[in-house]
């Protein structure tokens, strides 16, 4: 499931912010994915196998532009 992740992604995670949100925009992907809270703007970075555990389900994909060439 992790590598189906894209940038601007919308995931839910299994246990409220202490804001109270479950959904999370994907900021960054590498060794560690880069989150941002949708209820608050807060920003964290989890490694892939904490964000594993963690993931409920992906909400909505992002805004993936087609870069394949012409």
């Amino acid at each position: 499931m992790l590598q189906d992740l894209e940038l601007d992604d919308i995931i839910q995670m299994r246990k409220p912010h202490p804001c109270g949100s479950t959904e999370w925009r994907v900021t960054r992907l590498g060794a560690d994915i880069g989150l941002e809270c949708l209820g608050c703007g807060h920003r964290i970075l989890l490694e892939r196998r904490a964000l594993k555990n963690r993931l409920k389900k992906v909400i909505s994909k992002g805004s993936a532009e087609d870069s394949s060439p012409d």
